[in-house]
């Protein structure tokens, strides 16, 4: 008995320098901890917090200085200031020799030159990058950018590891304020300030999130939950909920190369068959609400004006008819095999029956899914752009010059007027004509939520659902007690 009551007491005295691990159950797991390769939501979300940049947002979506203040010194010259000294987790100290390394990945002249990165096209337009001394770095452009620094975003990372074809992808070492631990059956992290592991679990199954949840065997979900299990945690003693609009945009993706889909009038079909306040009704959290574009109305370049393609599966199928279309028209749509997105999905080939379109919904693997999207091998996709801060994503999504591997127009669109109103960055005009074009079927902006154990503080929800907290996040029941 006295053993017993002395181990009791021993727990009771736990310190923050013996932190529990704090277990976050995710819906799916990073891909790639290269911040050079990664562009999955996932995998952005945790290089913000094992890496460093140069800049990043604030609330209202300016940038800001993080590693380094900046200075035009022409429309084609930028001097980049260290204003801050850094660790790199290896001990190294960060310089701009560092920084002229990570940015010369995305340089073809450069030794470090990789060409298959994913953001390679972001810096096609820069000439050189020199170094002026210790503290600074010159990136001289080819033509004029008023947009560069906003590009400056990629966590920075070792020379001496570049030099040495370092795999980050799965071994990530930069200076943010988690570090990498392990990488098995979970990412395991150590937060730099007190050692403080935090454990990045993959669960599919929203059900089986929520379980974990309950029974203590996580300590932290965020989103990716159906309304009626985040109902169920709200009513649970155990357990805090917090909720908050959302930034990020989800929509239909579509082949504008495909025969059928070229047509104007059946794109405006798509989008009246959907009833999208229905699903967001039914089957979604709190706080989402209807998109008509990528960025939000409360960004700087929102656009409120838009009249939303409210739900007309009567309009809808005159529509097809007038295309010429023989009823039903059968189209394939992808998704993850995410149980929400599945979900989605199932509501919308309901809701387009209606309207003369038979949907088939095919459901991949993650990996499968996306490496699709990328080479344009769909019809129509469901994705949801996630943390963009910036207007160029309009030029980066629907640029005729924008293809991947060279940037984001998946649906490979072409419109010269719109690159003209791209080039000119009206946005309003610009987004008035996307919305017009419908390149892709806008959907809404889910809102965004977690839930976590009441021992569990300093973790909010973030309008782009970024995890950045974890930098902040703390388990009291291991706080010392008295």
């Amino acid at each position: 008995m006295l053993l017993c009551v002395l181990l009791q007491l021993a727990a009771c005295q736990k310190t923050p320098t013996q932190p529990a691990e704090i277990n976050f159950a995710i819906a799916q797991a990073p891909l790639n901890c290269d911040p050079r390769y990664a562009t999955d939501a996932a995998s952005e979300r945790v290089n913000r917090l094992l890496y460093q940049p140069l800049v990043d947002f604030d609330a209202a979506s300016k940038p800001v200085p993080i590693l380094a203040s900046w200075q035009a010194l022409s429309p084609t010259e930028y001097r980049l200031s260290l204003q801050k000294q850094a660790v790199f987790h290896d001990g190294s100290a960060l310089s701009t020799q560092d920084i002229k390394a990570t940015y010369d990945s995305f340089l073809s002249d450069s030794p470090f030159y990789l060409k298959d990165s994913p953001h390679t096209a972001e810096f096609a337009n820069v000439n050189s990058i020199k170094i002026v001394d210790k503290n600074t770095v010159l990136f001289q452009l080819k033509q004029a950018d008023t947009h560069f620094i906003e590009k400056l975003i990629i966590g920075i990372l070792p020379k001496s590891l570049i030099e040495k074809n370092h795999d980050f992808s799965h071994n990530p070492i930069g200076s943010g304020p988690l570090s990498f631990v392990s990488w098995q059956n979970k990412l395991t992290l150590k937060r730099v300030k007190d050692g403080q592991l935090i454990s990045l679990q993959e669960v599919k199954d929203p059900t089986v999130r929520v379980l974990k949840l309950l029974r203590g065997e996580v300590n932290l979900l965020q989103g990716d939950l159906p309304p009626e299990l985040v109902k169920h945690l709200q009513s649970q003693p155990t357990v805090m909920v917090k909720t908050s609009i959302g930034a990020n945009f989800s929509y239909l993706g579509l082949n504008m190369q495909d025969r059928v889909l070229k047509q104007l009038k059946v794109r405006q079909a798509i989008a009246y068959a959907i009833n999208r306040q229905a699903i967001i009704d039914k089957v979604m959290v709190k706080n989402s609400r209807l998109a008509e574009v990528i960025l939000p109305p409360e960004h700087y370049a929102g656009n409120n004006s838009l009249m939303p393609y409210d739900y007309n599966p009567v309009l809808a199928k005159k529509l097809l008819l007038e295309a010429g279309i023989k009823l039903p028209l059968k189209l394939v749509y992808k998704t993850s095999t995410d149980a929400q997105r599945v979900r989605f999905a199932t509501i919308m080939q309901a809701q387009m029956a209606e309207a003369g379109i038979d949907l088939e919904i095919r459901s991949l693997d993650w990996g499968t899914f996306f490496a699709d999207v990328k080479q344009g091998n769909f019809q129509l996709f469901g994705l949801t752009w996630v943390g963009i801060k910036t207007p160029e994503i309009y030029a980066k999504a629907f640029g005729s010059k924008n293809f991947p591997p060279n940037g984001f127009n998946r649906g490979r669109y072409v419109d010269a007027e719109l690159d003209k109103l791209l080039a000119n960055e009206d946005w309003q005009a610009a987004t008035a004509r996307i919305h017009a074009q419908l390149p892709y079927i806008p959907l809404w902006y889910e809102g965004q939520f977690d839930a976590m154990q009441k021992n569990i503080t300093d973790y909010s929800p973030k309008a782009d659902g970024n995890w950045d907290d974890l930098a902040t996040i703390q388990h009291v029941s291991y706080q010392q007690k008295n």
